[in-house]
């Protein structure tokens, strides 16, 4: 580890000469929301990102021209009125962005076994549709599923709780949340349901975690699952069209956003109480601010950035005991097959064996991963039915994801770009095992692969910069989250973080996360900067039917598919 920069006198940031009121290492979703919103409110904010394009997990790449987002699959609470649409109004990003609804009737595919069931973009029909599946178990259906209702309403609504009276009133108007914040998923699941199978279908999403119902506390699995009991909506263009739509919003204010610019070290004053004063970056140039932000994972802003050496006793054994979310394989294939006519819609499809969750993620964690033919647990989806302005009309994009123990990757962890030839065939080899595991799926789409590629952890560490390539952040379970979680204005004066690692994961929490780490530095109510603007306004089309398509998109499209034909049609003469 490089030494830690230290100033031992005092540092007049303003007198700098690169000074900026605000640095923000990072430009993911929540890097932005927080640089939008310091930005808006007129300070001089500098984004600094060690990739070559801004967005971490929300940016899109292309293979032979074919979009991928590794980090963006769907997004919920997007309808009129509804919290993440607010929230991009709240911003001034709406205008710019499309959203296509997923299929209504089945924006999820649960695929257990030889057993199938979907989940519809209705809290009523989902409980029908369970109900009318599983008639012994109506009744606990129906109280299990308001139940991770109500909880969620509780826990969205502590924010609200403004004055002394009214936070009096908390215990009393949030007693559900009270009752069931400190357990499990995996318990409180078995004291309202009792079938096995319907056991696995509503802990499906667990999936969105990264982490077995054993671990994922009961109150987030329900903010999860209420996030999504209106259905998922996906960004037209993809992950990148969101962070477009935020750094051009970041510039409209005047932010400065710099890409292939990785930063060190933190830059320190002060011999006991320490105070975070700049950055280094990788070319040693120094650059100071009033206030630092990190968007990196705790892991790497702790141990790399700030060193452990600059932490209190206490704290350092709160980051020695901290567990990373499992990292993954990612799979991304161009085919030129009708997948429609193969059953596949707009809709996600998980899939796992017909056993036991738990069971099923302790296997699928195991450090040997090179064992058996096929990864049996999946997450598959298709963009370019998500998004059909994206079709070409005869290749489609497909995205699988698996997760796996970073354990399986450690030897080649001191590979950078050149990568051996050990590694390389364990990379064939496992994409060999995904794509097995997704014949499962698509019978058949084996011989209509075009192009692939596989995402490894070392990917996700090399592009991405997490800890140990992991995809969530800190580990969902009791002890990270709520009161356990990191904080966001950290114990180094004027350091602050944001990110799936402080208040939530995922694209929308990640940007809620941003917001909240931004009004503690203007120290405002979160609310003020998420008040919806009336200008902004989100276009939304179903991404199933193309009636109420505008004529610009039905262009769009036109234009793509007629490409490709002529493409084609010089590739055979």
């Amino acid at each position: 580890m490089q030494e830690t920069v230290q100033n031992s006198g005092s540092t007049d940031t303003k007198n700098q000469p690169n000074a900026y009121d605000s640095i923000i290492i990072g430009s993911g979703a929540g890097g932005l929301a927080t640089a939008i919103c310091l930005a808006r409110a007129g300070k001089k904010v500098l984004v600094l990102e060690q990739h070559d394009v801004p967005g971490g997990w929300c940016h899109s790449f292309y293979l032979n021209g074919h979009r991928f987002t590794p980090g963006v699959h769907y997004v919920g609470l997007m309808a009129e009125g509804e919290a993440t649409n607010d929230l991009y109004r709240g911003l001034g990003i709406a205008n710019e962005l499309v959203f296509f609804r997923m299929n209504p009737d089945a924006y999820e595919h649960v695929r257990i076994g030889k057993e199938r069931f979907d989940f519809p973009a209705n809290f009523n029909l989902l409980v029908e549709r369970l109900s009318a599946r599983f008639p012994n178990d109506k009744n606990q259906i129906h109280k299990y599923l308001n139940l991770t209702r109500k909880v969620s309403e509780e826990l969205y609504s502590l924010p609200y709780f403004k004055g002394f009276w009214q936070k009096l009133t908390i215990p009393f108007k949030t007693k559900h949340f009270g009752k069931y914040g400190m357990f499990s998923v995996r318990k409180v699941i078995g004291w309202h349901i009792k079938n096995p199978l319907l056991k696995n279908i509503l802990n499906i999403q667990c999936g969105d975690h990264g982490v077995q119902p054993k671990k994922v506390p009961f109150v987030l699995h329900s903010a999860l699952m209420y996030h999504y009991f209106q259905g998922g909506y996906y960004p037209m263009g993809g992950g990148g069209a969101l962070i477009k739509a935020m750094t051009n919003t970041l510039k409209k204010h005047g932010g400065e956003l710099r890409t292939s610019t990785a930063v060190t070290k933190i830059i320190l004053e002060g011999d006991q109480r320490k105070k975070a004063v700049g950055v280094v970056l990788e070319n040693g140039q120094e650059i100071y601010a009033d206030t630092i932000v990190s968007n990196a994972d705790v892991g790497i802003t702790y141990n790399d950035l700030v060193g452990r050496e600059n932490l209190s006793a206490k704290f350092q054994q709160k980051l020695a005991k901290t567990k990373y979310s499992s990292t993954s394989l990612m799979l991304f294939l161009i085919v030129d097959m009708d997948l429609r006519k193969a059953g596949l819609d707009s809709g996600n499809i998980w899939m796992m064996p017909n056993k036991d969750t738990d069971d099923f993620y302790d296997s699928m964690l195991e450090s040997d991963i090179s064992k058996g033919d096929a990864f049996e647990g999946m997450f598959i989806s298709c963009t370019t039915l998500k998004d059909p302005s994206s079709f070409d009309g005869k290749y489609h994009s497909i995205e699988a994801i698996t997760l796996v123990d970073y354990k399986a990757f450690e030897k080649f962890k001191d590979e950078n770009q050149e990568r051996s030839q050990e590694y390389l065939d364990f990379k064939e080899l496992l994409m060999q095992k995904m794509i097995n595991g997704l014949e499962n799926a698509i019978p058949g789409i084996s011989k209509h692969i075009i192009q692939k590629d596989l995402g490894t952890p070392l990917t996700n560490k090399y592009y991405v910069n997490t800890t140990d390539g992991n995809i969530y952040g800190t580990e969902k379970s009791l002890k990270h989250i709520g009161p356990f979680a990191y904080k966001a204005k950290s114990e180094i004066e004027n350091l602050y973080l944001c990110g799936a690692s402080i208040l939530s994961h995922g694209v929308a929490g990640v940007s809620h996360s941003g917001v909240d780490t931004a009004a503690q530095i203007l120290n405002c109510d979160p609310d003020e900067l998420k008040k919806p603007q009336e200008d902004q306004h989100i276009r939304i089309y179903e991404a199933e039917d193309a009636t109420d398509y505008p004529e610009w998109m039905l262009k769009k499209i036109a234009v793509k598919t007629a490409r490709a034909k002529n493409k084609s049609e010089e590739i055979n003469t």
